[in-house]
């Protein structure tokens, strides 16, 4: 299970109210009961809702109801329910909902994404880029994975993916294929990838004994003949499709064959709709 520190939901709640809630003080609303329920408009796939709620918690709210993350939920169902001091539901308010949504918004567009990929292709994985906005990695990762995907790369320390600006500095593919049988030897527990422009540079690096290709912004026709080739030449080498991959054309490029699309489209998922209803805890 992914961990936010206590710390970063802190720093969530300040950026709304860093000097406390001038209308709720002014109100005298301070300790009466109150209840908050966040409820979805529209089919909706949840995610972060553990995180929503420990927001509350952190404002003196009690969680009484909290959907699971990747939970599939129906028009007007409810996604959190909480109880506490009016003062602390309304601190938590607009941070809950602003999270929510955003979460549930990608986690809603990949399932979809996904859904359409696999119509095409069962096996199909969905695989989201490194390119989430700065200071939302945690977020966008459970979001994507609460959609059925999973991250592509999660950073650089751990994966080795030579991208044709490295090869620029090692002789290109053909230098790269005279590095690779001793970086197979060194990297005993690493998959050896590598992003590749054409079907000379991909047999080339294949053959040198990459375990993974990836192709970036290339037309699915045209992929479809690389892979039917590459899939007889080596078979338990992985393809993976990249760039430019969208809603409208998964399909097409999941039927080419490959193992797994890479896509940084799902970061621009509209958010979902999230209603709040915060009241009187007798209300």
């Amino acid at each position: 299970m992914m961990h936010f520190p206590d710390a970063l939901l802190d720093a969530w709640l300040d950026e709304d109210s860093p000097y406390g809630d001038l209308t709720t003080e002014c109100l005298r609303l301070g300790d009466q009961p109150a209840r908050l329920e966040a409820h979805v408009r529209g089919a909706t796939v949840c995610a972060c809702t553990e995180e929503a709620g420990r927001l509350v918690e952190r404002c003196d709210g009690r969680v009484a109801l909290c959907a699971v993350s990747g939970t599939a939920l129906d028009d007007g169902k409810i996604l959190l329910r909480a109880e506490g001091p009016a003062r602390g539901l309304f601190r938590a308010w607009k941070p809950v909902q602003n999270l929510l949504e955003y979460a549930c918004g990608i986690a809603s567009h990949t399932r979809t994404v996904l859904n359409v990929a696999r119509a095409a292709r069962p096996r199909v994985q969905l695989l989201a880029t490194r390119k989430s906005p700065p200071g939302m990695k945690k977020i966008v990762v459970k979001a994507i994975t609460a959609g059925g995907a999973q991250m592509h790369r999660l950073g650089t320390s751990e994966t080795f993916l030579a991208f044709p600006q490295h090869m620029a500095f090692c002789g290109g593919a053909e230098g790269l294929s005279g590095l690779l049988p001793g970086l197979r030897d060194s990297l005993v527990e690493k998959s050896l990838a590598a992003e590749v422009g054409d079907l000379g540079q991909a047999l080339l690096v294949a053959k040198a004994g990459a375990n993974l290709l990836q192709f970036d912004k290339q037309p699915a026709a045209v992929l479809a003949r690389w892979v039917a080739q590459l899939r007889g030449e080596y078979p338990h080498l992985r393809l993976l499709a990249a760039g430019g991959i969208r809603l409208d054309n998964v399909a097409e490029y999941a039927a080419t064959g490959v193992d797994g699309l890479v896509l940084s489209s799902l970061y621009q998922a509209p958010p979902a709709d999230i209603g709040i209803r915060l009241c009187p805890a007798d209300d």
